[in-house]
């Protein structure tokens, strides 16, 4: 569902915003330091109850505010109210869900699916494993309802295991039989990212065969531990080594995709610009599946679509944007580079900033 309303005060350089957006595509448009990124990021923050430029939400908030309260309203037959608040003194967020408040940002994230392609999602090629992790987990959590619960059991396991790794004394007995826990989950949650790679691989092969031509590019699931050997033999012989290093290493928590053109890894090969598509076309594949496989819609945060990109992908990468259902918000410093890239009408509204003020253009 997408959004018919968004509100957000006490973000940044922003002033307060009240703004009713398009179910389709919303184009921001302003200067460079006038406010874009900001208001993609208040939208994160609502969808996500974090910030995609921070790792403390209370570095967000405007020098001059108390705190931040981001607003939104789904649209639907019965209309869902979502909201996000950060004091600047408290330690917490406070979350709410159709008025009531929830604990989990897990229930947030579940009504409001969410994708960023932005500078930093360069990091799916280039980065570490956790960020291409990261992007599998959010797919599996929206398509498969046990995954979460899954995932934290696995979490715990690995946890008390590493714990006990680090103590002066190590207690074989008690390791044993986390290890035990950590295998019986971890083999599960392996099961659900193969199924979930399985059935993401073509769509994203196709989304990407429609914006750039890049024979050879292999996207590969790696578990984590031998392929030949259960989580559970791996763990009881490794314990000694474990031991030594103060920390389990082989397991789902090392799990991660691995993209290669031929046999070398894509960030060695691919432009800038390749790069940008692939990662757009694994983005773009999350939101197509994740339609295809549960009738839900995720809303895309688009910044700076026109960078890095020339006008035959900016048009590619548009007319896929068109032909999804979904709600996106994209912004650019030029309207005039994407007055161009549409292929039909469309609905779309178009915002302009300029010093924090955000207005319907």
């Amino acid at each position: 569902m997408p959004l018919d309303q968004f509100r957000c005060t006490g973000l940044r350089n922003l002033a307060p915003i009240d703004i009713t957006p398009s179910n389709h595509i919303n184009l921001i448009t302003g200067a460079n330091g006038s406010g874009k990124t900001s208001v993609l990021e208040g939208l994160h923050i609502l969808g996500m109850a974090r910030s995609f430029r921070t790792h403390q939400l209370k570095h967000a908030i405007h020098h001059e505010a108390d705190g931040l309260t981001v607003f939104g309203r789904l649209a639907g037959t019965v209309p869902v109210p979502l909201g996000v608040r950060r004091q600047r003194s408290g330690d917490g967020v406070e979350l709410r869900v159709s008025g009531e408040r929830v604990d989990r940002i897990a229930t947030l994230a579940e009504k409001l699916p969410m994708q960023v392609i932005n500078p930093d999602a360069f990091r799916l090629i280039e980065g570490a494993p956790a960020s291409r992790r990261e992007f599998l987990d959010w797919g599996v959590f929206h398509v498969n309802s046990e995954f979460f619960d899954l995932w934290r059991a696995t979490r715990r396991a690995l946890k008390h295991r590493n714990a006990l790794l680090r103590h002066d004394r190590m207690d074989r007995q008690a390791i044993a039989v986390w290890s035990a826990e950590l295998a019986r989950w971890g083999q599960r949650l392996d099961q659900m990212r193969q199924e979930y790679i399985q059935a993401f691989r073509p769509v994203f092969e196709r989304i990407l065969a429609e914006l750039v031509d890049l024979p050879g590019l292999q996207l590969r699931y790696y578990r984590g531990w031998d392929k030949a050997r259960p989580l559970d033999d791996v763990l009881s012989q490794s314990i000694d080594t474990d031991r030594q290093m103060g920390f389990t290493q082989q397991g789902p928590q090392r799990a991660d995709l691995r993209l290669r053109v031929g046999k070398y890894p894509a960030a060695q090969v691919l432009s800038r610009g390749q790069q940008k598509l692939v990662v757009s076309a694994m983005k773009l594949a999350q939101g197509h599946w994740l339609e295809e496989a549960t009738g839900r819609q995720c809303i895309y945060l688009i910044d700076d679509l026109a960078a890095e990109l020339d006008e035959t992908h900016r048009q590619a990468f548009c007319g896929l944007l068109e032909q999804m259902t979904c709600q996106i918000f994209l912004t650019g410093i030029d309207r005039h580079l994407l007055d161009d890239v549409w292929r039909g009408p469309t609905d779309m509204a178009h915002f302009h900033i300029s010093d924090g003020r955000l207005t319907a253009a």
